[in-house]
């Protein structure tokens, strides 16, 4: 696909999230990059209603989450700096998303390192697990509004980082993937997951 679909499919793959309520408010952030063109980040800007979001609302930084030239004047998520250190940890990954969802923040809240996750069928949704016989662990990160800081632990949390998600703190969750449609199974997977384990774990 040439960026302008790019921009369009994902556009509206966030404003899908945002009625299942995974996006109050303003926030969030998702940004995609092209294999043309690797040093590119496509990322969403600062402040947009999801509910409102649009392909026009995606603008261009570098590696380092440096606007282009062109969109100086426009500012980015204030997280661009984790999606370019998940590029850089991960040189395959094309697509980026994240979520506010209730479950994750609640999960976060209580347990300490991970959440632990086995048994579940849907857990196949995780690029290279071929049975629902596996036990995979989700990390949780704590949240920082430094975002060089929470950039350094992701780095040391690397081996840590098994599947293609981790939580904030209180705060939500990120996923990735090689392309569009990975990224946005990854998230649906483990936002899913999440929610199964909260209403077990309170019967």
């Amino acid at each position: 696909m040439k960026v302008e679909q790019h921009k369009i499919a994902l556009a509206e793959t966030i404003r899908n999230w945002h009625l299942k309520g995974w996006s109050p408010a303003t926030s969030t952030n998702y940004s995609f990059r092209l294999a043309e063109d690797p040093n590119t980040i496509y990322v969403s800007r600062s402040g947009v209603d999801k509910s409102q979001f649009t392909a026009n609302d995606f603008m261009e930084v570098d590696l380092q989450g440096i606007a282009k030239p062109s969109f100086a004047d426009i500012r980015p998520s204030a997280e661009t700096l984790i999606h370019c250190t998940l590029y850089d940890l991960f040189p395959e990954t094309q697509c980026i998303v994240h979520s506010h969802s209730v479950y994750s923040v609640l999960h976060s809240a209580i347990e300490q390192e991970q959440v632990t996750i086995e048994g579940y069928e849907v857990l196949k949704g995780f690029e290279g697990i071929a049975t629902h016989e596996t036990t995979v662990n989700c990390p949780i990160l704590d949240n920082t509004q430094d975002m060089v800081a929470f950039s350094e632990t992701l780095r040391n949390a690397k081996d840590r980082l098994t599947i293609p998600a981790f939580i904030m703190r209180k705060h939500g969750t990120y996923a990735w993937g090689k392309n569009l449609f990975d990224a946005k199974r990854h998230l649906e997977t483990i936002e899913y997951l999440l929610e199964c384990e909260w209403k077990l774990r309170q019967l």
